[in-house]
């Protein structure tokens, strides 16, 4: 809302303080400054505040507000005077305001740096968070106008005011006067506030998400009066999943007298519907959607599922369409899945929601799907049901406008139905969160994802998303490094998902191989190594071997404390008649089972070739609650086969015999088609964990042990789990920076020359600086990098010789000859003037004019490894800190490790380590190893620079020579900007429309 004429030309009205934010039930409202077009509605709210409220705001009985107050309270400088309302509907829920005082609590300006700050919240309205996050918008305010404390006056009774301030997470005191309670807030954000505000962002979001997938009611608009059409599939899936709740069928042009639809009541519109309506399922054409939702904020609808398309996927008029379809949605309190969604499914007992086009809901199960695609989400369906696989809950968001997975990871973090979290992402609209709320996630439960659309210029339409300057292969590393499991297909996802659903986590990654195929278990060996992980020698049981056989070398497989994992290979027992015997799959099956339930559980995989009836004994369940395991480890089972219907899972139970999913598949194109793998870093990264998915545990077992139809695919599957399991061991116990750094960094001086190199008025474009102004900036931090001196002329070179001393270097800085010892414009171990003048003589004659060339001259530093540290702000995935062995090996081998600032020790140690060229640091072919301390040092002082300053939006060091003792920084760059938007900071908020 912008302000009226009248309302102060000093000082803009600050739109960018306008917000969405979800409450703590789940509900949506908009914080905004109040303008002085706001007198009626303040007077309206405040009508409706009781009289014990007033009485808290002003110590008093205060039944109305007068003329003098309306005008105070709604007249702002923004400034020193600023108020922020909460609307819902348009009309106010609360208020806040902040008057900037001096050191005796008169009115004052900047530079004074206190403000008085008073809340009123609706008493309807109490209880539902509105307070704390107003809390937090209004010091986020103030931080940004130079104030750094709140006062504030409480009575005593006022438990509930007093309460959310200590709960804040700020420095605080508190003392009692004259009756109150006197607070003082120190505004500046501590670990606990920002630990405080992501704490209830996760229930607020959770809950949000939860609100939709467990409705008491759902009406589905657009239901058409004759069979067939979106509304009317909708319904109809909605009664065939048993859904526990009321269904309400919707059409505004229903016959006269036509008051049921598919036996369910038929209204013309949901004010007809005398029950409360938590959830509606919108299909309707998008110009009659704004009517729809309308109607449904008007009668207290919680939250919609918008199947309609013809919005952002259809251009520049679809996306406003879709702007204005959130705005209006939100203004009601409301959260959209859509639009051009597919639906959402609930399988938990309680709820049997299958509010989606889907035509069958899928076995209830411990996985939760996310996708951002309905196409990818069909197939997904039906390969996961073909596999014997279940769903705790499904989601295909289509355009993502307001609920995208990041509420999901929200959701499912604390869903106890819920064991692994698989999405399939296009974009990723908030990076740095995402980042965030998966490595939380992925602390207590695996997050498997895929990304499509990774190249540049490929985001689908419909998606706002953050444009990125990184490859694909950094955003993969950056990923890992938060515990995410990166696959490349669908069909890896799901091979993934299965095991990490169904079994506990390996310890670690020694693998037995067994079976009656010889070649299988030599494919299975060779896909081990290919993986990382440290296979046995294959057992060759022969192509005699029995079930019992198999059962007999299982369970010694499994006693064996060498072995981590096992593979069985399996293929079809030749009879005597010289024909396959493929009907004994079950009899097999059985004594997998017997096996694996006898003994500690272990990865089990069994690559087969079409033997009847063990795919469908392999997808059996025995259970789906969670029982204590010893020493567990992950079953695998896998077959290969030309064509072969898709893996299925083992039942860990000697009784279990063939079971047949209880829902045929949907219509769609298989998910478990052959794969085109691409291999992924899989280096494990540090991260906190609340606790960690060890080796004995309390684990959902259902029974299943998944299988594969080819051992590259289990053995893929199985060491993504070993490589999690190594993420969460290591997350238990985080990383940290030391505090050796402390000592040694001046912020302030940074700061310091920060401000004073940007200028009053920085270019937005940024300012790179020259090498002594990189060289000063750097140092503050105790990042030392050699003088260079010009050498405009040989006796320019002679003279900088002399200042720093032989032997030295020549080096020219030409754009295109710089870091380009290959092409001759480097010159090293100069030990004397005659031989600086020769190779000045000799450059300027080989490569062109000193001008041109622009020479420097440097002192020689001891000789190591050249290697290269660059830190850049992402606009997506934020700060980003990079390492790599400078020339060929980073440049045209891309070869480079990723890690997100700020980082850890931990995260110094495995960048060094992770790239493929390590081994060069640490004494290859009788090298003497380099001093990797120091190196792990200045990685991590560059990332607390970039983290402390967030103006420095690039930094690289090349080369960076690092010796056997110590190390030299030969070249800097440092670019400086005004600092970029950031939001994943700040006051909790939704995505702007």
């Amino acid at each position: 809302m912008q302000p009226s004429p009248e309302q102060s030309p000093h000082h803009a009205y600050p739109d960018h303080w306008e917000a969405d934010v979800v409450l703590r039930d789940g509900g949506t409202a908009r914080i905004r400054p109040i303008t002085t077009d706001d007198a009626e509605r303040l007077v309206s709210f405040y009508e409706q505040v009781s009289d014990e409220s007033k009485y808290y705001r002003f110590f008093a009985p205060y039944p109305r507000l007068s003329a003098k107050d309306v005008h105070r309270f709604t007249h702002h400088d923004y400034v020193d005077r600023v108020g922020l309302a909460v609307t819902v509907g348009g009309e106010f829920i609360a208020t806040v305001r902040y008057d900037r005082i001096d050191a005796t609590g008169r009115p004052a300006s900047a530079p004074a740096d206190e403000a008085e700050v008073a809340f009123l919240v609706q008493d309807a309205h109490q209880g539902r968070g509105v307070a704390s996050t107003l809390l937090e918008h209004i010091a986020a305010v103030a931080r940004e106008r130079g104030i750094r404390r709140f006062a504030a006056e409480v009575l005593p009774a006022n438990t509930k005011m007093i309460k959310v301030f200590r709960d804040a997470g700020y420095t605080q005191q508190r003392s009692f006067e004259d009756g109150s309670v006197h607070l003082t807030l120190d505004l500046e954000p501590t670990a606990e506030s920002l630990a405080v505000q992501r704490a209830r962002e996760q229930r607020a979001e959770a809950k949000s998400v939860q609100r939709l997938l467990a409705p008491g009611s759902v009406a589905v608009i657009g239901v058409g009066r004759t069979p067939g059409g979106v509304g009317r599939t909708v319904l109809r899936n909605l009664l065939g999943a048993g859904f526990t709740g009321r269904v309400h069928a919707v059409n505004s042009a229903l016959d006269a007298g036509q008051d049921t639809i598919d036996g369910v009541p038929a209204h013309r519109s949901l004010g007809e519907i005398g029950d409360p309506v938590d959830l509606a399922v919108v299909a309707v054409p998008a110009d009659r959607v704004p009517e729809a939702v309308a109607d449904c904020g008007e009668h207290g609808v919680q939250g919609l599922v918008v199947l309609s398309a013809g919005y952002a996927e259809w251009g520049a008029e679809g996306r406003e369409r879709q702007r204005e379809l959130v705005r209006q949605a939100r203004s009601y309190g409301m959260r959209i899945i859509g639009p051009n969604a597919f639906g959402i499914i609930n399988n938990s007992e309680a709820v049997r929601l299958n509010a989606s086009l889907a035509p069958d809901r899928p076995a209830s199960g411990r996985i939760g799907l996310f996708t951002q695609s309905g196409a990818i989400g069909i197939a997904l369906l039906s390969g996961l049901y073909r596999r014997g696989a279940g769903l705790s809950t499904f989601i295909s968001a289509g355009n993502r406008a307001d609920i995208s997975g990041n509420d999901f990871l929200q959701y499912w973090y604390e869903d106890p139905d819920t064991d692994v979290a698989l999405l399939y992402l296009e974009s990723l609209g908030n990076p740095r969160k995402f980042t965030r709320l998966a490595r939380r996630t992925a602390a207590v439960k695996p997050v498997v994802v895929v990304k499509g659309a990774r190249h540049s210029g490929s985001t689908p339409p419909g998606h706002a998303v953050p444009v990125s300057r990184i490859p694909d292969s950094t955003v993969s590393a950056l990923m890992r490094q938060a515990g995410v499991i990166r696959v490349d297909t669908v069909t890896e996802m799901v091979d993934a998902g299965l095991l990490l659903a169904d079994q506990p986590l390996p310890a670690g990654g020694r693998v037995a191989i067994l079976g009656n195929s010889e070649s299988l278990g030599l494919l299975t060996y060779d896909a081990c190594l290919a993986e990382g992980l440290r296979p046995r020698p294959p057992i060759d049981l022969t192509t005699s071997a029995t079930p019992h056989d198999f059962r007999d070398a299982l369970s010694a497989a499994l006693a064996d404390g060498a072995c981590d994992a096992v593979i069985v290979t399996a293929i079809p027992w030749v009879g005597e008649n010289g024909e396959a015997e493929s009907g004994d799959g079950e009899v097999l099956a059985t004594a997998l089972h017997a096996a694996a339930a006898a003994g500690p559980a272990k990865p089990v995989a069994v690559v087969h070739v079409e033997i009847g009836g063990l795919a469908e004994a392999l997808s059996a369940a025995t259970s789906t609650v969670a029982q204590q395991r010893p020493a567990a480890q992950p079953l695998v089972a896998a077959r290969e086969a030309t064509g072969a219907v898709a893996p299925g899972a083992v039942t860990a139970s000697p009784s279990a015999t063939a079971g047949t999913p209880a829902a045929p598949p949907p219509s769609a194109a298989a998910a478990d088609a052959a794969p085109t793998p691409a291999a992924v870093d899989g280096t494990p990264q540090a991260s906190q964990a609340p606790e960690s998915h060890g080796v004995a545990q309390d684990a959902p077992r259902t029974g299943r042990i998944p299988a594969y139809p080819a051992a590259e695919r289990a053995v893929r599957a199985l060491a993504e789990a070993v490589r999690y399991a190594q993420w969460r061991r290591q997350a238990a116990v985080p990383g940290k920076v030391p505090d050796f750094l402390d000592d040694t960094i001046d912020t302030q001086g940074a700061a310091a020359r920060i401000d004073a190199l940007l200028g009053a008025d920085p270019d937005p474009r940024g300012v790179p600086l020259g090498h002594d102004e990189a060289r000063e900036l750097l140092a503050c931090y105790g990042i030392a990098v050699r003088p260079t001196l010009p050498a405009p002329g040989p006796e320019e070179a002679v003279a900088a010789a002399a200042r720093l001393g032989y032997p030295v270097a020549l080096k020219t800085t030409a754009p295109h000859l710089r870091h380009r010892a290959d092409l001759g414009g480097v010159r090293l171990d100069l030990d004397s003037e005659a031989a600086l003048r020769r190779a000045y003589g000799d450059l300027t004659e080989l490569l062109g004019k000193p001008a041109e060339l622009r020479p420097v001259v440097q002192a020689m530093a001891p000789r190591g490894v050249d290697t290269v540290v660059r830190a850049t702000i992402d606009p997506a995935a934020g700060a980003v800190l990079s390492f790599g062995l400078a020339g060929a090996p980073s440049e045209l081998l891309g070869d480079t490790a990723h890690r997100l600032v700020p980082a850890t020790d931990r995260d110094a140690a495995e960048l060094i380590r992770s790239i493929r060229a390590a081994p060069v640091l640490f004494g290859w072919r009788g090298a003497a190893p380099v001093d990797t301390a120091a190196l792990e040092e200045l990685l991590l002082r560059v990332s607390r620079l970039v983290d402390d300053h967030p103006e420095v939006v690039s930094v690289a060091l090349e080369p960076v020579v690092v010796a056997p003792q110590g190390l030299s920084v030969l070249g800097a760059s440092v670019r400086l900007s005004p600092p970029p938007a950031r939001n994943d900071l700040g006051p909790r908020r939704l995505s702007n429309y």
